[in-house]
């Protein structure tokens, strides 16, 4: 079953571009290293435009687990929060539906 987290982020001022470098680089770096990433997307809001909301997909719990309690994720992470106002407000849990084209 289908497993992932959503997470709300303030991004500090001037900082949203540094942010999306970042999120590429864990597709470019850490993907291969990683068991079960299906996808990540990136949502910038309309009515706040320091909040950033990101959405991730795991083939399950297990593997996002892992994921989670990797010293190198954990640094990546690290790396991230230093752009960002505080720490995400996070969301993990079963994926009920997942629909792509």
């Amino acid at each position: 079953m289908l497993y992932g987290t959503v997470a709300t982020m303030r991004v500090k001022p001037g900082k949203e571009q540094s942010v999306q470098e970042q999120f590429d680089r864990w597709w470019d770096e850490r993907r291969s290293k990683v068991k079960g990433a299906i996808s990540s997307t990136l949502y910038k809001s309309d009515g706040n435009p320091n909040e950033l909301t990101l959405a991730v997909v795991f083939d399950s719990k297990e593997n996002y687990v892992a994921n989670a309690n990797d010293p190198e994720q954990d640094k990546w992470y690290r790396d991230m929060v230093q752009m960002l106002e505080g720490e995400p407000r996070w969301m993990d849990g079963t994926i009920v539906a997942h629909k792509h084209v």
